[in-house]
């Protein structure tokens, strides 16, 4: 049984194939159409996923889009008549609704075959449900609270659920126009960050600052006695005008969510290109501690109603690390799963396994514990584009060389070079499914640099000097450097690093003394844990600087993006596979 799974004319658009409800592949469109956030109907993603499963569009049996344009269809409607939302925007809806509707119609197209030879069955699935069961039915939990929390997907912003087997029961929910996940993005947009997807900015930029504003955000969120929140809504364009998005063809927009009433509040609004002030910085703590707040006032509310230890979290806000390293710690709940890909891409993923599950009734499988589920390259691949490379006029300034070497011999020459100093660009294996890079399209540096973060920052990721890093490191070490020991295999959590240890990781080390954590297993990357191991080794360091392989793009999928970046960015080694490029 083949299930093509996808995320549709909506940002981070994707696609992913379970055969027998075994996930066998699965990429996000922006990595092929090479724009951040990609949004409409992911054929390329289709594409891959098909070629890497050896099967054809007639050979799907079911295909699962994460929207279902019925859902709290009578919300919609009482909404638009109640706050007399723009025609516009309505129709700007609509049509999107009815695109989601015609997936049959999208894939003949795409397909260039008769939509009587597409004999798979089509399912709709609501946007939450498929968030929350890209966790529960990913997770090894047998029973779990769930709690998926986002922008919004559905007219829902998010949706509380306790999960037993194969079945999902959904508990409560939080319908428009209140939405934490567009409280975190006005806040974003204040605070000068206007691009689809720039809240993790704010994120960083949290540690800098003191929350002194939290009693004033308050008039802009609150806590209800429910275990919910309710936005204010004076302070939020949505919601009597409606907001403009474009979610087709390129990068999602989104205008500006947020009234005068936050410059009323809080002062002036930041523009992109102005300095950073400490109010800035003050805010954006302000921000990250009132939503973390709001987060442990649902799960502690959810707790309440399930009464169990096990708690999955995904949707958007769920690739908050910084909150996601708190819960346990703040919450009655003693085992947490997130999933690799708890924004909108993970959809796929979770319409799949929904239907696998919860609509079939098909019998639980293994948990999912690592990302690599993308696109991979062989020696010989990579040693036949290099060969065109020196050829081709193209690359004629490159003035590189290159060698294969085996397993032993890669891993010291890599090691020694990061000792020396060197910035490493890493391509292995499969590519990760999600925003993160982890350990398999990375940019690699020794962690005890002290002036690795601007070096990054500023002459290779391109981006601001506030921006922090990730420390890999070997799982079996993590107590040795943490204050919580736990497993992250997908970078999904920030922890404090133990104070006396600080000092020798400077450059994985965010200002406040944390770091987002990516354990390294044996089993899901042993070439990467294998490297690690050597640079311990040699150093006494079970840890190297991890940063995603790219430079204001996405995460580089094929080894000519892999290529290009090296050449014009300032790194000074390519590991391809078991080929080492170098420039003369």
């Amino acid at each position: 049984m083949y299930i093509l799974g996808i995320n549709a004319f909506h940002g981070d658009s994707s696609a992913c194939i379970l055969k027998d409800g075994v996930l066998i592949v699965a990429a996000e469109e922006e990595r092929f159409r090479r724009i951040k956030h990609w949004a409409g109907f992911p054929v390329e993603s289709i594409t891959f996923c098909l070629e890497e499963t050896g099967i054809n569009i007639s050979q799907v049996d079911y295909v699962t889009v994460s929207r279902n344009t019925k859902a709290n269809f009578f919300h919609k409607i009482f909404h638009a008549m109640r706050y007399k939302v723009s025609i516009a925007s309505i129709l700007s809806r609509l049509n999107n609704l009815m695109r989601v509707s015609s997936i049959k119609k999208e894939l003949s197209k795409a397909f260039n075959v008769p939509e009587k030879e597409i004999n798979a069955k089509i399912y709709n699935i609501e946007h939450h449900r498929s968030h929350i069961a890209s966790s529960f039915f990913a997770s090894p939990f047998d029973k779990s609270a769930i709690l998926s929390v986002d922008g919004f997907g559905d007219f829902t912003s998010t949706m509380f659920a306790f999960g037993e087997n194969k079945r999902i029961n959904v508990l409560d929910s939080v319908k428009y126009p209140h939405s934490l996940g567009l409280f975190y993005t006005a806040a974003t947009q204040f605070l000068g960050f206007p691009n689809y997807g720039d809240e993790y900015k704010v994120m960083g930029l949290s540690g800098y600052g003191e929350a002194k504003y939290i009693h004033k955000l308050e008039e802009i969120i609150k806590t209800t006695d429910s275990g919910s929140f309710e936005l204010n809504k004076n302070y939020f364009r949505h919601i009597k005008e409606g907001v403009e998005m474009t979610w087709e063809n390129g990068m999602p927009q989104i205008t500006s969510l947020f009234t005068n009433k936050w410059e009323l509040l809080l002062g002036k609004a930041r523009q992109e290109q102005e300095n950073l002030e400490q109010i800035h910085l003050d805010i954006a703590a302000s921000v990250q501690c009132l939503t973390e707040n709001i987060i442990f006032h649902m799960l502690n509310y959810l707790h309440a109603k399930t009464r169990i230890k096990n708690i999955c979290i995904t949707g958007g806000v769920a690739q908050n690390s910084v909150i996601n390293g708190k819960i346990i710690a703040n919450t009655p709940f003693e085992e947490i799963y997130i999933p690799s890909a708890g924004h909108d891409a993970g959809t796929a993923i979770g319409s799949a396994l929904y239907l696998y599950h919860h609509i079939l009734g098909n019998d639980r499988l293994p948990s999912i514990t690592h990302a690599y589920s993308g696109s991979k390259f062989s020696n010989s691949d990579i040693v036949k584009w290099l060969q065109f490379v020196v050829k081709n006029i193209k690359y004629s300034k490159a003035n590189i060389n290159y060698k294969e070497f085996d397993d032993k011999t890669l891993i010291d020459k890599v090691s020694d070079k990061l000792i020396d100093g060197g910035v490493i660009g890493w391509f292995q294996g499969r590519a990760e499914f999600g925003p993160r890079a982890l350990g398999n399209r990375s940019i690699l540096v020794d962690p005890r640099r002290q002036d690795v973060k601007d070096r990054l920052n500023g002459i290779i990721k391109g981006r601001e000097g506030f921006r922090p890093f990730a420390p890999s490191i070997l799982k079996e070490k993590v107590a040795d450097y943490f204050e919580q020991s736990t497993d992250a295999p997908f970078m999904e959590k920030v922890f404090p690093i133990k104070k006396e240890k600080r000092k020798e990781i400077p450059a994985v080390t965010h200002v406040d003394g944390t770091g987002r954590l990516h354990t390294v297993d044996k089993k899901n990357s042993p070439k990467y844990h294998k490297l690690i191991e050597r640079f311990e080794e040699k150093t006494g360091i079970p840890i190297l600087l991890n940063t995603s392989f790219n430079e204001n793009e996405p995460i580089v999928n094929k080894p000519e993006e892999a290529l290009d970046c090296f050449l014009r960015t300032k790194m000074d080694m390519l590991v391809m596979e078991n080929i080492i490029v170098e420039k003369n």
